[in-house]
């Protein structure tokens, strides 16, 4: 309750101190009433306050600032849309007739189109080629968004990155690099540093990257081997969008071929790829035996186990996985931060 004393446009003038038009003056130089009913209420205030003077356009009981649709919906679901108004011919109707030639002695029958049978449908936008991986049959305008990768790798199947490009590779819900790694500069195009002796590769707690035996063979069919240094620097060795895989995604990898006890011959190329392994390579991942770069700076192993970091650490290592020959198993373990594995990428 308001002091008797106190008038009702006084405090209106504490609460709002907004001029307005009036329809009529008071000693506060504006009404009150705003609606004109010679009621002040709720209403008024609102009014004046300019929040719920609504209007309500097309009578469906809603205030069109909360109506999604100020008019009514065509039977394409559009807002006062045009309906159904792009023809798709559903028929061509031709008669025929004939004519004698009496030159040729003979009867020539013909047709000609005489009837043309079609539809109005929806303005629908989509991809209209049937071999995209997005096709939408009930599309009957094409715009550019045909995809030809899988869903989990966003319709693509490559992805450029450091002027290479990747095969992408779809795994259950994941999509990976189809091959290692071979980058020499973090995603922000940063140099890794590469070609360091034995000595710098083992006192070094930076990223490096090397390849094996410095053999421009086997960086074509292996790529770069990476420190966890360089696997961790926040620069990313991976391109945006793709990050190298932490342990947690390793497993999810490893469970959906059924477990680590057998994903390792999936895994593995086969010997009728190129290069061969003696997976079945039946998903793929075409993983090789790229061999690693120890923490004193040697190379070892290749031709026998491939090694693949995680993201993760582990205790005072890092996480990995190993791939061998003659097994069929993915080994899961973690390694001092000097030695040099291969990389995959993941998608974020």
């Amino acid at each position: 309750m308001r002091p008797p004393s106190q008038p009702l446009c006084a405090l209106f003038a504490l609460t709002l101190f907004i001029p307005v038009a009036a329809t009529g003056q008071t000693d506060c130089g504006w009404n009150p009433d705003y609606n004109g009913d010679n009621t002040i209420g709720v209403a008024d205030l609102l009014g004046l306050l300019g929040v719920f003077e609504e209007a309500d356009s097309d009578g469906d009981g809603i205030f069109d600032s909360q109506d999604d649709c100020v008019g009514v919906y065509d039977e394409c679901g559009v807002c006062n849309g045009p309906c159904p108004n792009i023809p798709v011919i559903d028929e061509v109707i031709y008669a025929t007739d004939s004519v004698y030639l009496e030159p040729l002695d003979s009867w020539y029958t013909y047709e000609y189109a005489v009837d043309t049978v079609f539809t109005y449908v929806c303005p629908v936008s989509g991809c209209m080629d049937e071999t995209a991986g997005n096709y939408n049959p009930e599309a009957v305008i094409a715009d550019d968004s045909c995809t030809y990768g899988p869903e989990q790798c966003g319709g693509s199947s490559t992805v450029t990155h450091d002027g290479y490009t990747y095969d992408l590779l779809a795994i259950g819900e994941q999509c990976w690099f189809k091959e290692n790694l071979r980058t020499a500069v973090y995603s922000n195009g940063d140099a890794i540093p590469g070609e360091l002796s034995n000595s710098e590769w083992s006192e070094t707690t930076s990223g490096a990257q090397a390849i094996y035996s410095n053999s421009a063979a086997n960086f074509d069919a292996h790529g770069r081997l990476y420190n966890w240094y360089a696997v961790d620097d926040a620069r990313g060795l991976c391109p945006t969008g793709w990050h190298v895989p932490s342990d947690e995604e390793w497993t999810e990898l490893t469970e959906y071929l059924g477990g680590e006890s057998v994903a390792g011959t999936q895994m593995k190329s086969s010997s009728s790829d190129a290069p061969p392994w003696d997976g079945s390579n039946s998903i793929g991942f075409s993983g090789l035996p790229g061999g690693l770069r120890y923490d004193d700076g040697n190379f070892n192993d290749a031709g026998g186990y491939g090694y693949w970091w995680s993201s993760s650490p582990g205790y005072g290592d890092a996480g990995y996985r190993l791939l061998g020959s003659g097994n069929d198993y993915v080994s899961r373990n973690d390694y001092d931060h000097r030695n040099g594995f291969s990389v995959r990428c993941v998608r974020d």
